[in-house]
């Protein structure tokens, strides 16, 4: 007698399904069923105005073969369905979890795939394999069936960190993990891993260091960055667990205590401090051993160790025989510089698209602002700048602002325009603004210092500028960076915050400079994936004033690889490489002024004004999904639905409740109420607004409409008692909205409690029905549609 096919999903998983595993051994701690294993997060979409959540991706089972490996997925359906029915969603599970065996059920079989060798089969409930019996599958049959070796073994049994203040790793940063210990147990000595920016790669580090060093198959890490914030984030955040055997390399200290250094088993170095003053190579110094160190891990390796030139590349060459693993969200590939070249072909690859596909990275929406000179400049003949110094006679764009000649008004209008949109949205919201050089970040600061007066007046320090030779600035980077404290609000910036600092909370990117390489670029937007949902970020916005984001139309926008033909520029000898002018944490000053200064051309000799924006929304692979302003959005979807004003006016007087159709636009993504605001029209009524977007009429206020109703004496037919009540509803609705209306509640609030209670008031109406038709009058009088 078959199953009946009245039993649920649900039904054949606890009656059948779990009894079939169970009984071949599987314990409950290597058993986790659908509320254990949501993961991801369910990516989080913008439509308009509007911010929502997507469901999650949960597995029926994920069955492991120890703490650390999951090795099968289940997928349960219901008896309507045949036994492999859900086995390509097990296969989808499976390879993003890089699993080897999915199996899938109706409670009537199961049926397999085995991602080892390819092959499929169909078996019984009683047949389920045992825990040992799929281990030993898996021992066998992995490496092209050539089995594990011991040292993949004695690695693969090594449990993750785990601890009160660690959470678990996510499905990727597992494979990431995974991947990695499994290459280098076999053999494998160079080792490179993309993962997006905000993604943990340094909590994957950490992990891998951890299951390295607890197993016995490394003793001695160095982990290699080019920035101080990079190195002590890493140590006082993610490495904690290991704080009693990690140090920070200090070549002034250490050289006169290296019997000290044996001591430890992870250092954390900047290349600055292994290669010395004049390439004093130091490291020869600090580790005459060049077998030392049996692990170093290179973090943002697309950078300067990544060219073969590099001095930085030295310390690599130097411990050679040491595993290398290599760490980027971008790795770089141009005839002088490579990372895949170095390190290899990637072993894991967890991309941004990927980050905002599972709901654990940001998405973002992207305004792109014109201005009346973007295009084109020229000067009057004959015109000069605030110095008295004639200007080159020339057309300058978005190319020389800042660079080449300095528009005073052009700084005061971006900076205007951005002030404006805090204003309507959060000024608290943490900014980074992107500015050509330090000079023109701190003429920014000055700018929106003057157009934040107000906040400015309650904190100083609202707007500062982050840069290399700003010892102040860089005093506060940790307060910018940091979650919990609110002061600065507004960073400007050239270089220092474009890569590695984490800096979480950030909501709005500003692109006031010139970026043409798409690492850079990648590095920028990679400022604000990162998701903190109990603070409210949800989302981030990129405003751009120089058309930087027409990079997302470029092919490599979420590829793996970017190629710069025109990297280096040409000269006659190589030259060191040298970090951008405000990226080294040495305190290296910038380069000797020009010797002609930049033309800098005041407010009455050139007057700048936005002339166009336009919001553009990407999906995950950078391809443009629509361009508009949230008003034309808006007016499409009142459109669609209801295709001229007269249908709306039919709908929106057949509506019982009115506020249905606020709460109908919103499932579309648009938030009236939020609109409004944003336009400075909170005290109009949603029918009027509705009107005025889609259609173009004239909007009223409320109190306008309430004046109207007033004038045509409605309430004179009811009693006195009635007639407080209706002038008190329409009180309610000139400061409220229509909503204040539509529910009884209303009637047990003031100034309805002094008439007496809800029951008490709808009889001097004749009874409810009484009171609700002539709610139902008042609202045709306010709309004038009765």
């Amino acid at each position: 007698m078959g199953i009946s096919k009245d039993l649920t999903e649900e039904d054949i998983k606890f009656r059948y399904i779990n009894e079939a595993i169970t009984s071949k051994g599987w314990s409950k701690d290597s058993i986790f069923m659908e509320q254990k294993v949501k993961f991801t997060d369910g990516k989080i979409s913008l439509h308009g105005n509007f911010v929502h959540r997507e469901k999650p991706k949960f597995a029926d089972y994920v069955l492991y073969a120890n703490k650390a490996t999951p090795i099968a997925i289940v997928e349960a359906k219901d008896a309507n369905h045949s036994v492999s029915h859900g086995l390509q969603q097990a296969m989808t599970y499976a390879q993003m979890l890089d699993v080897k065996f999915a199996y899938s059920s109706n409670g009537e079989g199961f049926a397999e795939h085995d991602f080892l060798t390819g092959k499929e089969r169909t078996f019984a409930m009683d047949e389920f394999p045992t825990k040992e019996e799929l281990i030993e599958k898996y021992k066998n049959e992995s490496n092209d069936g050539n089995g594990l070796n011991e040292q993949e073994l004695s690695v693969i049994e090594q449990p993750f960190c785990t601890g009160q203040n660690i959470f678990p790793p996510r499905y990727y940063q597992r494979n990431a993990v995974n991947r990695t210990v499994g290459a280098i147990a076999k053999g494998q000595n160079r080792v490179l891993l993309v993962m997006a920016t905000g993604t943990g790669k340094t909590y994957t580090a950490f992990q891998i260091v951890w299951r390295l060093l607890k197993s016995g198959l490394k003793k001695k890490v160095l982990y290699l960055a080019d920035r101080n914030i990079l190195v002590d984030q890493s140590i006082q955040q993610d490495f904690k667990p290991l704080e009693k055997v990690t140090h920070k390399i200090d070549y002034s200290k250490d050289k006169n205590h290296l019997e000290e250094l044996g001591s430890y088993q992870v250092f954390f170095a900047l290349y600055q401090q292994l290669i010395g003053q004049n390439d004093a190579k130091n490291y020869k110094e600090l580790f005459p051993n060049p077998d030392y160190f049996d692990l170093v891990i290179v973090d943002e390796c697309h950078r300067g160790s990544a060219k073969d030139d590099s001095n930085w590349r030295n310390i690599l060459e130097y411990f050679s025989s040491a595993t290398h693993i290599g760490m980027t969200a971008t790795p770089k590939e141009t005839k002088y510089q490579s990372s895949i070249g170095y390190f290899g072909e990637p072993i894991y690859t967890y991309s941004l698209k990927n980050g905002i596909e599972d709901g654990f990275l940001a998405p973002f929406k992207v305004i792109n602002i014109t201005t009346n000179i973007g295009d084109e400049w020229r000067p009057t003949m004959g015109q000069k700048d605030i110095n008295g110094n004639e200007i080159e006679d020339r057309i300058y764009n978005n190319s020389d602002y800042d660079y080449n000649i300095v528009i005073e008004d052009r700084i005061r209008e971006v900076a205007q325009e951005i002030t404006n949109y805090l204003k309507s949205t959060d000024r608290m919201a943490k900014t980074i603004v992107f500015c050509a050089d330090e000079t023109h970040a701190e003429r920014m600061r000055m700018a929106l210092a003057n157009a934040n007066a107000d906040m400015c007046k309650k904190n100083p320090d609202y707007v500062v500028r982050i840069t290399g030779s700003d010892e102040y600035g860089k005093g506060k980077l940790d307060y910018f960076i940091s979650v919990a404290e609110k002061y600065p609000v507004i960073a400007t910036t050239s270089k220092l915050l474009s890569t590695g600092v984490d800096c979480k909370m950030t909501k709005l990117i500003v692109l006031d400079q010139q970026i043409g390489s798409m690492t850079e670029f990648k590095q920028i937007i990679g400022r604000g994936t990162r998701l903190r949902e109990k603070e409210g970020k949800t989302y981030f916005t990129v405003m751009d004033f120089r058309n930087v984001t027409r990079l997302f139309a470029d092919p490599d926008w979420d590829g793996p690889i970017e190629t710069d033909p025109n990297y280096p520029p040409k000269q006659k000898e190589p030259k060191p490489y040298v970090l951008p002018e405000d990226d080294e944490p040495t305190g290296v000053k910038e380069p000797n002024p020009e010797p002609r200064p930049k033309p800098i051309v005041a407010k009455d000799g050139c007057q700048v004004m936005v002339i166009n924006k336009v919001v553009s929304v990407y999906d995950t692979n950078g391809k443009l999904l629509r361009t508009e302003s949230i008003t034309d959005y808006t007016k499409k979807s009142i459109i669609d639905t209801y295709a001229t004003i007269d249908t709306f006016t039919s709908k929106w007087q057949e509506t019982k409740k009115k506020s249905d159709i606020a709460k109908m636009l919103k499932e579309s993504g648009i938030d009236l109420a939020a609109l409004k605001h944003d336009q400075d029209m909170d005290d109009v009524d949603d029918f009027d607004f509705i009107c005025h977007i889609a259609y173009g009429k004239k909007t009223l206020t409320r109190h306008e409409r309430a004046e109207q109703v007033k004038k045509r004496d409605i309430f004179s037919k009811y009693g006195e008692q009635a007639r407080l009540v209706l002038e008190a509803l329409l009180d309610k609705y000139t400061k409220k909205g229509v909503s204040e209306l539509e529910s009884l509640t209303v009637l047990e609030n003031d100034p309805f409690r002094k008439l007496g209670s809800k029951a008490n008031i709808v009889k001097f109406f004749g009874g409810k029905q009484g009171y609700l038709d002539a709610v139902k009058e008042l609202e045709q009088y306010i709309y004038n549609i009765a």
